[in-house]
This record gives C-alpha cells, structure tokens and sequence, in this order.
C-alpha cells in the first residue's frame, strides 16, 4: 500500500459504516470488502477505535461505537401567531356570511 493508502482505507470504513450504522465486520470481512493487507487494515482499524468511532464488540467484529444512535436535536414547533399583531388586517366577510 502507498502512503497515502491508509488514510483512504479509513475515510472508506467510516463512509461504509456511516452509510449502514448497524453493521458488525470482523477483521478479516473488512480485509476482502476492501482489498486491504492485514498490516494497515489493523493499524486503520486499530485507530478508529481510539478515535471512539469504531468498537471492538466480544465476538470479535467491528462496529460502530454509537451504533447509529447519533444524538439529534428535537423537533421544534412552528410558531403560527402573528409576529406583529397590529400589521394584521382582519379578513372581510363574505357574502353568503351577511345574507344569513
């Protein structure tokens, strides 16, 4: 691998794992997904674990340290008042309302 290949191997796992938060890889599945030597792909894994991205869960397979819970913020309400109250025309009255 070049240089710059390891740092190419890691934006790949965390694109692959961002796009499908429930996966669960061992070392050697993510070897033959992405065509990488056991060296880097350990030293890859090795540091997306420590950078908190990755866990290393019992059986031995990799995945995502939130496990796809990424804390959101909540939905927020939509504000229907008027802002200015005084600018508000109040609406004519239709026909059909006077004839009654």
């Amino acid at each position: 691998m070049s240089a710059c290949a390891p740092e190419r191997l890691l934006q790949r796992i965390r694109a692959e794992y961002l796009e499908m938060p429930g996966l669960r890889l061992t070392v050697q599945q993510i070897q033959r997904l992405f065509g990488a030597e056991p060296a880097p792909c350990q030293l890859v894994l090795d540091s997306l674990v420590e950078a908190k991205f990755l866990c290393r869960k019992l059986n031995g397979a990799y995945a995502r340290l939130t496990d796809g819970q990424i804390p959101r913020p909540g939905a927020t309400k939509a504000d229907l008042k008027p802002h200015n109250p005084e600018r508000q025309q109040p609406s004519p009255v239709s026909g059909r309302a006077q004839a009654r």
